[in-house]
């Protein structure tokens, strides 16, 4: 058998297949079933906007302000569109060859029916050349595509993302007071803490939210090449660049574009898509860190009941959800990167490869989507191994070469005798050697420390010399 000839169709990529429970809240907003249904909405309410805008008349002579029942039969166009709705736009586009002309002809033949449901006396079916005036189809797709991302982002992109990074806020804030050795070059250095460390991924991602957060989604409908040519041609004493303001802004809740080509120029969804691939890399070096950390046993794997770590290795329980969260990330990242550097360029007033580009959107934020959705499950399924931390503490006194060689600068400087090359001494001391607490404390006191400098630093351990540590975790709730 043929895999191709199996109903339902097989999914060819795993956004759709194999991780279809974790991106299907994006199915609402980035499918092509919800820019359709979109691109009905901005239609209607143009047309809404055209006969009732004004509220004492239309703008359009001949066209009376729609009534209440109208209007709610025009709204019930977008709320009814489902399975049967798709597949006949789906026919249609097999004849036009167009995909908004097959959702203008959606529309007229439900303005055609309109009689059926509110009598004879309705104004609807004869208002089939209002469905699309003075449009052109970027007008639709723009505000379509706008109203679709917008939509994404908040409704299930900003929430799985701010769920990432409470959980990392709940790590810093449980364990903003637990050493630990810090790796600087791979190799044991000032220790910091625990909590202090999970802050910073928490202040890096929470800036790039916040860029997100105050995201623009422009909007234009400004005709064939955005000069509103066709609109003052047909009817000139309309103010279509007011209404355009009023219809984008108000009616639609996007911001205005007054100076755009046939296309709206994209610039936005540049800044959205590099924004979030800035918090993708971010949150790729996360993943890394935490299964380096997961490797030197810093945080220790909770098994999951059932699973298998390797076909062959019973022991293991392999970070998984890392290295998965790394690889869909790095997948969005490339897309993310690739929409926001080719949709800012259109040949002179326009051409399609936007189009054809915008319709990679929702992959971009579905391999986004399943990094977020395994890197946030990894991190419910780790917690820290004090043992481990503890004893690498433990083992490595050296860290506390920095502390005393510092100490005996300020001493220097102070006029102490006996306080001189202290870098290069404490270097002789602990490079290279494997230092134990009692060389620690025997090399400071053969110096000439002042007695509360002795006592400071006699008292310092690799577990306490952790500096401001704790509370610098204090700055992510500022």
């Amino acid at each position: 058998m043929n895999l191709t000839d199996i109903t339902p169709h097989i999914a060819l990529s795993p956004l759709d297949g194999r991780y279809q429970s974790a991106t299907s809240p994006l199915v609402e907003y980035l499918s092509e079933p919800a820019l359709n249904r979109a691109r009905i909405h901005v239609e209607v309410e143009w047309m809404i906007e055209l006969a009732n805008g004004n509220s004492s008349h239309s703008f359009i002579p001949g066209v009376e302000p729609l009534t209440e029942d109208e209007i709610e039969y025009l709204r019930a166009i977008e709320e009814d569109f489902g399975a049967t709705g798709i597949a006949e736009l789906a026919e249609i586009e097999s004849v036009t060859r167009h995909d908004v002309k097959a959702v203008e002809y959606y529309i007229d033949r439900r303005l055609e029916d309109a009689h059926k449901t509110l009598g004879e006396g309705t104004q609807l079916g004869r208002l089939k050349p209002l469905v699309h005036f003075a449009c052109t189809s970027e007008d639709i797709n723009n505000l379509s595509y706008a109203l679709c991302i917008k939509g994404a982002v908040e409704n299930v992109w900003l929430p799985a993302a701010r769920g990432l990074v409470t959980r990392m806020v709940e790590f810093a804030e449980s364990t903003r007071s637990m050493p630990l050795l810090s790796l600087t070059h791979g190799q044991p250095a000032t220790p910091t803490t625990l909590g202090k460390e999970c802050a910073v991924w928490v202040y890096r991602l929470s800036r790039q939210l916040h860029a997100i957060e105050q995201q623009e989604y422009l909007g234009k409908i400004n005709g064939a090449t955005g000069t509103f040519g066709a609109h003052l041609a047909a009817l000139p004493d309309v103010d279509w660049v007011n209404l355009s303001r009023q219809f984008v802004s108000q009616r639609l809740g996007l911001t205005w574009n007054p100076l755009t080509t046939q296309i709206e120029n994209h610039d936005w969804q540049a800044e959205l898509y590099s924004t979030m691939s800035h918090f993708n890399r971010i949150a790729h070096n996360l993943a890394q860190d935490i299964w380096m950390y997961i490797s030197r046993g810093v945080f220790a794997q909770i098994p999951v009941k059932g699973a298998t770590g390797s076909s062959t290795m019973p022991h293991k329980v392999n970070p998984i959800r890392f290295e998965n969260a790394e690889a869909n990330l790095e997948l969005s990242c490339a897309l993310l990167d690739s929409l926001s550097a080719t949709l800012v360029e259109s040949r002179w007033q326009r051409d399609l490869t936007d189009s054809t580009t915008q319709r990679n959107v929702g992959s971009a934020f579905g391999y986004g989507m399943l990094a977020l959705y395994n890197l946030s499950g990894g991190l419910e399924s780790i917690h820290p191994n004090e043992a481990i931390i503890s004893g690498e503490l433990e083992d490595n006194w050296e860290v506390l070469g920095e502390p005393i060689q510092t100490a005996m600068r300020a001493q220097a400087l102070k006029g102490v005798e006996g306080m001189d090359n202290p870098y290069e001494r404490v270097k002789e001391l602990m490079r290279g050697h494997s230092i134990s607490h009692e060389d620690v404390e025997k090399f400071i006191s053969t110096l000439n420390f002042e007695e509360d400098t002795a006592e400071r630093l006699a008292a310092l351990t690799p577990a306490t010399y952790t500096g401001a540590a704790e509370s610098l975790v204090d700055f992510i709730q500022q």
